[in-house]
């Protein structure tokens, strides 16, 4: 029921961490391509987790109807929002996948 709790990257620490760019630079032999790498796998997440969001969302607006009343003051809605509010930034989300070999790239 619940996608969040399935999501392994759902643990992710949502704070920043200072990361080693030689580590980083090592992973591909060239840090601006790593980072790269870890820039389009970081879209890739938003861009998921920003439709998952409009789908649940979009359900409380079919069980509603129309009345923007109910649709303002549904605890439930705003719940589903909090949860993604949580979540870590896509990019850390990305950087903790690239430095945990979770991301398959070619050179």
């Amino acid at each position: 029921m619940n996608t969040l709790s399935k999501r392994p990257n759902a643990s992710v620490n949502p704070l920043v961490e200072t990361r080693d760019v030689i580590a980083m630079k090592n992973k591909t032999g060239n840090l601006y391509e790593s980072i790269t790498v870890i820039s389009k796998r970081a879209n890739q997440i938003n861009i998921n987790l920003k439709e998952e969001l409009h789908r649940r969302l979009e359900e409380f607006n079919t069980i509603l109807g129309d009345n923007m009343e109910e649709v303002n003051e549904n605890k439930e809605q705003i719940e589903v929002s909090r949860q993604y509010e949580r979540l870590a930034n896509p990019a850390l989300q990305a950087t903790a996948e690239f430095f945990n070999d979770e991301i398959y790239y070619r050179k």
